[in-house]
């Protein structure tokens, strides 16, 4: 039975951020690529284009998100749909927050300087 633990994720840091990678074709799945990511308090993130669509559920804390220019607070429960190709960043609250991300195989990133990043836990 595939069950995965906190202590498989292999941890990856990128802009302030970890990211504990658990499902992804490099560890088994088809079809999904999923992480917990940890933002810092106050944490900026950089802004990014997924190329895949991203859903972000936050688990703790709170974020400030903004996508496509537009900004909203989300917190413990919210969930956030990024569509492929949308302007995304995510910056930490008042307090550190953890979030599970989902997405599909071969997702890259866009970086505002242009340069494209394939994430390796979504590998």
């Amino acid at each position: 039975m595939p069950v995965l633990r906190p202590a498989d994720a292999v941890r990856h840091e990128a802009h302030g951020a970890a990211f504990h990678a658990l499902v992804a074709p490099s560890r088994g799945s088809a079809e999904l690529c999923a992480w917990r990511l940890e933002v810092p308090a106050e944490q900026v993130g950089a802004p990014h284009r997924p190329s895949r669509e991203e859903v972000l559920l936050v688990l703790e804390g709170e974020l400030r998100v903004t996508l496509d220019g537009e900004t909203t607070s989300v917190a413990a429960g919210d969930v956030v749909l990024v569509p492929a190709g949308a302007e995304l960043r995510v910056d930490g609250g008042a307090g550190a927050a953890s979030v599970w991300v989902t997405t599909s195989p071969g997702l890259e990133a866009e970086l505002a300087d242009g340069t494209r990043l394939a994430p390796p836990w979504a590998r």
